[in-house]
């Protein structure tokens, strides 16, 4: 049995995390863009699988479990799954080299404007189409 209530949380605090990205992106904040637009999809998807009656478990890149549950998934949404996915998949390979970077990547000189605003972007597009399914239950 899914809670609407945590659902209809996941997704708006996806949004206020959506206002924190806009201020790295005007900062120039490239690097950290991506991981905080990774965090956005990840709790809009999870929103969107457990509102559809999927058990979530504790990952960062739920793709696969879109792919596979699409059929439970709202037919609104259904021609976008790939997408996400896709959205999804990439963005979590950049998580933690986005963040922590390695010996041989510096993140803030790795990461450029335009892998920001594609980051961003993502981010937005995923919210905006799960924010459209997943509301507050009515009392």
């Amino acid at each position: 049995m899914t809670n609407p209530r945590l659902e209809v949380d996941y997704v708006v605090r996806a949004g206020h995390r959506l206002a924190a990205l806009r201020v790295l992106v005007e900062r120039g904040a490239h690097a950290d863009v991506v991981p905080e637009a990774q965090k956005i999809i990840e709790l809009a998807l999870k929103a969107l699988l457990r509102a559809s009656g999927v058990t979530v478990p504790q990952i960062h890149d739920v793709s696969q479990i879109l792919l596979r549950e699409v059929e439970r998934l709202p037919a609104a949404l259904r021609p976008d799954v790939d997408r996400m996915a896709e959205i999804s998949k990439a963005l979590r390979k950049d998580r933690e080299i986005a963040f922590y970077g390695a010996e041989d990547l510096i993140p803030s000189e790795f990461y450029t404007e335009a892998d920001a605003t594609c980051a961003s972007a993502d981010a937005h597009w995923v919210h905006e189409r799960v924010r459209s399914v997943v509301t507050p239950p009515v009392s």
